[in-house]
């Protein structure tokens, strides 16, 4: 039977996390046509075999060894037969109950909506406040821990960028939606918890890298989706920004970041100019008028920028 919606998961080494969004969201999978697939990328921790016993209605791939993120996600959204894909992170789960009928109203009743992005707080504990007087809206990107997509609109556009490896894959997929005159909502009443504690990221021994990465897909995007006239002030700033707020201060490792995301970026160029999609002036100020993608940290649902 062909499923409305199919939950797509990732995941490598992080069976707990894993088995406790699986757990959250065991009622919504009893519905005959919502479908789950789990993507096992290489895990040493069994993660595999403990869903195939414990969650037996889920479809359960694996790579013996890890070909990455973005490569598991782009597989999983070409195969799908479902209507919608909802892309949940492995440590994130709906807080809100019954999220199904919200989604599929939204996307019938906006036929321009090409994805969904839901509303998400990030932080450790789930948040006390769950209510929302936020309104849905056209947004310019979304989040890759919780969004939902209409796959007649994912097979407009390309696959995700596995050369981005890691951070910036939205982004991606958000400007080439954009050129497909197809729109992304961001519906406020649907609300995701993602287990996470951002600030501590820091100090993680992984710092160095996701900062290369994350600088480095922006500069990836700069010169695929921007006006050819904007990019050097946008170079010029980013660098600038990078230096006064983490060199000046001490941080070291965000100066070795910066000169591997320069290299990063120059060994990337036939890829850039291979790929590019590039914005015309119209299309850039437009663009830059939609709000950004909304996070929220705090208990109290403040957002932040992404």
């Amino acid at each position: 039977m062909k499923s409305t919606f199919a939950f797509l998961i990732t995941t490598k080494n992080r069976k707990t996390d894993l088995a406790f969004t699986l757990d959250k969201i065991g009622y919504l999978l009893e519905d005959p046509l919502v479908s789950c697939v789990v993507f096992d990328d290489g895990s040493s921790d069994g993660t595999a075999d403990y869903v195939k016993e414990n969650f037996p209605k889920i479809q359960v791939e694996r790579n013996p060894v890890s070909k990455g993120y973005i490569f598991c996600r782009n597989k999983m959204l070409n195969e799908t037969q479902a209507d919608y894909a909802i892309s949940l992170d492995d440590d994130a789960h709906f807080v809100t109950k019954n999220p199904l009928e919200s989604i599929d109203n939204h996307f019938e009743e906006n036929a321009n909506c090409g994805l969904i992005a839901l509303r998400i707080f990030w932080g450790l504990d789930e948040p006390k406040i769950t209510d929302s007087n936020d309104k849905s809206q056209r947004v310019q990107g979304f989040v890759g821990c919780a969004h939902v997509w209409r796959m007649s609109a994912w097979r407009e556009v390309p696959n995700y960028p596995e050369w981005f490896v890691f951070y910036g894959e939205e982004n991606f997929a958000s400007y080439q939606l954009f050129k497909k005159n197809s729109e992304i909502h961001y519906l406020p009443e649907v609300l995701v918890h993602h287990r996470v504690d951002v600030k501590s990221r820091r100090n993680n021994a992984d710092y160095t890298i996701r900062l290369r990465r994350s600088l480095r897909s922006g500069w990836y995007l700069f010169f695929l989706f921007y006006p050819l006239k904007t990019i050097p002030e946008k170079m010029v700033y980013s660098l600038w920004m990078q230096v006064k707020l983490k060199v000046f201060k001490g941080d070291f490792k965000a100066l070795q970041a910066i000169v591997l995301a320069l290299f990063d970026l120059v060994w990337n160029i036939p890829r850039i100019l291979k790929n590019g999609n590039r914005l015309t002036l119209r299309e850039y100020d437009v663009y830059n008028k939609l709000l950004e993608a909304k996070i929220y940290w705090q208990q109290d649902l403040k957002p932040i920028k992404k």
